[in-house]
């Protein structure tokens, strides 16, 4: 693994955790809890924010790994449409799972997690593709 990589690796799991907060922690917290009140019953208070930043570094590694191995993403515009595609599908894969699984997910709940996790990765793959392809000048 070269330095870019882990590079991307920190500031996708930064821009993870800063997006995380300020879309499901601040802007969607009180919609989502009406949406989703298993979920909610669920939660820690307060976070753990240890494995919470771990969990959003992983997710940064994934999508540096994916862009700079497979996909050949290395600018924000390719990034951000890239993590938008990966976040969204993988939110509908799990909010679907958790609702035929369990009672923890409504509908609208699962459709508002799955559009601010579109949101959310765009923005984070913007970054990782971003930094990926940045150059000295």
């Amino acid at each position: 693994m070269n330095n870019r990589v882990l590079l991307a690796t920190l500031a996708g799991g930064v821009a993870f955790f800063l997006m995380g907060w300020l879309v499901w922690g601040i802007l969607l917290m009180d919609m989502m809890r009406e949406m989703s009140p298993g979920m909610a019953a669920m939660q820690k208070d307060p976070p753990d924010f240890v494995h919470l930043f771990l969990g959003n570094l992983a997710g940064g590694l994934l999508m540096a790994l994916l862009f700079s191995r497979w996909a050949g993403i290395n600018t924000f515009m390719g990034g951000l449409i890239g993590g938008a595609w990966v976040c969204g599908l993988f939110a509908l894969s799990m909010d679907l799972t958790f609702m035929g699984t369990t009672t923890m997910m409504t509908p609208g709940g699962m459709a508002l997690d799955v559009v601010a996790n579109i949101i959310v990765g765009g923005v984070v793959g913007g970054v990782v593709g971003w930094v990926l392809g940045y150059k000295r000048g």
